[in-house]
């Protein structure tokens, strides 16, 4: 079966670093991404644009808009990436930037960090991003859920904000990271009541493939399997590892054990197709 992964960074993070070191033992790096990635017969990664100044660290308030790939001075050809966007930084200058990136055919989205910065999904202040969404028909990515630091404010990165952006902004497609977890009942209501919306199943667990089996054999997931019942939306689904944080090919087992296997073809690569059309050239 070929996989899209529609979720993982690939931008010099100290956590990440840290986390590929200590928890999830992947090699991040270039090399790192190419070897693990074939051999686990992902096709295409979706990379979420990310940045760091030494001042601050994720999340970095003074990191320029719009936040690329850094990890390595060259991209592999099969990672596209969704820029990232500090609304600390969304002046006229910046907005620029971020339109001649859209305008590269290997930027296929955008990607906002709530949670890790304190905005709502339908502050004013991303109103220009959207727009940028819309006249580039690429979809607008959220961080949902728990933050990978705790310097994140999670009353921001809860899933029902962006109920509110979907219906004010139809024309766009927007893909919450992570399903809200752990609000993934809410989230699943999101994807439910509203066309235009999706979510990635990325960053579940956090570790190696023991800690993956751990938690698919214990109560840890009960509130995820719970909310993937309610919805009933399998072709709103997306797969994602949000690598370094998981190894890829245990990842792909790990989601395979939660989603019925008349699915699997949507949630581990069609879904990605519809949602990040940009993607069609890069799949061999």
């Amino acid at each position: 079966m070929k996989v899209i992964d529609a979720h993982i960074h690939f931008s010099d993070i100290k956590s990440f670093h840290q986390t590929a070191k200590e928890l999830s033992f992947v090699d991040y790096s270039f090399k790192g991404h190419q070897g693990e990635f074939q051999k686990a017969n992902v096709v295409l990664s979706i990379a979420m644009g990310l940045t760091e100044t030494d001042q601050m660290g994720f999340p970095d308030y003074g990191a320029r808009t719009p936040m690329c790939l850094d990890l390595d001075k060259a991209i592999p050809d099969n990672i596209v990436y969704c820029p990232g966007i500090n609304p600390y930084d969304l002046n006229e200058e910046s907005l620029n930037r971020l339109e001649r990136e859209l305008q590269k055919p290997k930027v296929v989205g955008i990607k906002i960090y709530l949670g890790y910065y304190p905005f709502y999904a339908y502050d004013e202040v991303y109103e220009p991003v959207y727009a940028l969404a819309g006249k580039y028909s690429v979809p607008v990515v959220f961080h949902t859920g728990d933050t990978y630091s705790e310097r994140g404010l999670l009353k921001y990165s809860h899933p029902l904000a962006i109920d509110e952006v979907a219906v004010r902004h139809r024309n766009v497609n927007f893909m919450m990271a992570h399903f809200g977890d752990p609000w993934t009942l809410t989230g699943a209501e999101i994807i439910y009541k509203n066309s235009n919306v999706y979510a990635d199943l990325s960053g579940l667990i956090v570790g190696t493939e023991k800690e993956l089996k751990k938690r698919s054999e214990d109560r840890f997931l009960d509130h995820l399997r719970h909310a993937l019942v309610f919805a009933d939306s399998y072709d709103k689904l997306l797969f994602g590892t949000d690598w370094p944080l998981a190894p890829v090919g245990p990842y792909i087992d790990f989601i395979k054990g939660l989603i019925p296997e008349e699915h699997h073809a949507d949630v581990f690569y069609n879904t990605a197709l519809r949602v990040f059309p940009k993607i069609k050239p890069f799949l061999p």
